[in-house]
């Protein structure tokens, strides 16, 4: 219970401005979630800044740090570096309920708001896909790509067909809209 307490936020004594609380998390911190088998150990900060306003509250997080993973690949452990902000916006309103993702309503005389779940899912939210130890990175197979946040597998025979699908026949060739043919133009010049 003593954990959770840690993470209030006692919104009613703040007035309206601009308000900063850090929260420093460890290993405990995963413990404390049912659901933590992707990420058990870590070291983390993690800044909040408060806008309060008449009708809202806008919260700015900011978290730094790193999180321990388990490779896909080798089963190893190694530690990931994170460093990313999300927002939380809180509304007033007749109730407490979730309006969405990113916006809660909250009554005028809510008098904390617990972040914990928050910086949880803003953590498992901003772990790659696909958990690849740094010393095996380089090591990665011709027909992946890797993308911001996770990886694209680029099938070669899809590839390769498209390519063999040429007309036999002029006639066969249809005319291509000017925008399509600016876009090829631009694809082949990038490709080249």
């Amino acid at each position: 219970m003593k954990f959770w307490k840690t993470f209030d936020i006692e919104v009613i004594k703040f007035k309206e401005g601009r308000h900063e609380i850090d929260f420093e998390i460890g290993d405990s911190f995963f413990q404390n979630f049912e659901d933590n088998e992707i990420v058990e150990k870590g070291k983390l900060t993690i800044r909040v800044i408060l806008d309060k306003g008449a009708n809202v509250i806008e919260a700015h997080f900011h978290i730094k740090g790193s999180v321990q993973l388990t490779c896909d690949r080798s089963l190893e452990t190694f530690d990931h570096p994170l460093d990313f902000s999300q927002k939380m916006i809180y509304k007033y309103g007749s109730e407490e309920r979730e309006i969405d993702e990113d916006v809660f309503m909250i009554t005028r005389d809510t008098p904390i708001i617990n972040v914990a779940q928050l910086i949880y899912e803003f953590i498992l939210l901003a772990l790659p896909l696909k958990k690849i130890h740094p010393d095996h990175r380089n090591e990665l197979d011709d027909e992946e790509l890797e993308v911001e946040g996770g990886y694209v597998y680029i099938d070669e025979e899809l590839d390769s067909d498209t390519e063999s699908e040429s007309p036999n026949e002029e006639e066969e060739i249809k005319p291509v809209d000017p925008r399509w043919e600016q876009l090829m133009k631009l694809k082949n010049k990038e490709q080249s």
